[in-house]
């Protein structure tokens, strides 16, 4: 099957109106095609069981970014389709659905383990931020990007807001603010031009942060974000040597 007939097989596996799906709906369907690797279950059918994705990023060089939506509810089945995908001790990035997590802590051995929490932009919620130290340039993915900088000090990033990846329908953003300049506003500035940008772009803001990180929840909050109630896990790991399933 050539990669387009690989994503019309998928297609019914994700929603593209819903948030949740919306991280996988980018790497399955609008990532690079010299970037991506898809494997639908079964390979040759017209409407696939199951799916498993590998894509090429800047996260990592050495390890994929692996994305899955497969038959929880069946182990074996679902171990089937994960061992006839990945060969055993190859690093990856996982990033699943929370409800995975079973099924993921069986077979990979598992380095670090982050559990994300997603938002999406309310309207209603949202003010834009004035801020005139506030400029646009384009990050290092070619996507937009806005940045506060210190004029006085080499002009300094103090805050910049990016994107991690961005569909037709949403865009998930990224913040760093230089440790000196926490707790001004920066941050909070520099996501809010991003998602205006965003918002006129005709896409819904998305932001992540780990259920640990309070300082990054409050950001989000502020800005006018709230709780999708989705869960994803991010993991490094491996997949462990093939068990005798069934037994």
């Amino acid at each position: 099957m050539t990669l387009n007939e690989q994503r019309q097989a998928m297609r019914h596996l994700l929603d593209e109106h819903n948030p949740a799906d919306a991280m996988a709906v980018h790497f399955a369907f609008y990532y690079a095609d010299n970037k991506t690797a898809l494997r639908p279950f079964p390979p040759d059918a017209p409407q696939a069981e199951g799916y498993v994705s590998f894509s090429r990023t800047g996260i990592d060089l050495f390890r994929p970014l692996v994305m899955m939506r497969l038959p929880v509810h069946n182990m074996q089945r679902s171990a089937e389709m994960i061992y006839d995908t990945l060969q055993p001790d190859t690093p990856v990035i996982l990033n699943i659905p929370e409800h995975y997590a079973p099924l993921v802590r069986a077979f990979f051995a598992i380095e670090t383990e982050e559990k994300l929490i997603l938002f999406a932009l309310r309207q209603t919620l949202f003010e834009p931020v004035i801020n005139v130290l506030i400029t646009q340039d384009v990050g290092a993915n070619g996507l937009p990007r806005f940045v506060i900088r210190d004029r006085q000090h080499d002009n300094l990033p103090v805050a910049s807001a990016g994107l991690n990846w961005q569909s037709p329908r949403f865009a998930e953003i990224s913040v760093s603010t230089h440790p000196q300049y926490r707790r001004q506003g920066y941050g909070r500035s520099v996501v809010a031009a991003m998602a205006n940008h965003l918002l006129n772009s005709g896409r819904t803001p998305l932001y992540t942060a780990s259920d640990y990180n309070a300082a990054s929840i409050q950001l989000a909050q502020q800005v006018g974000f709230t709780d999708t109630l989705s869960r994803q896990l991010l993991i490094y790991g491996s997949l462990k040597p093939q068990p005798e399933l069934g037994k």
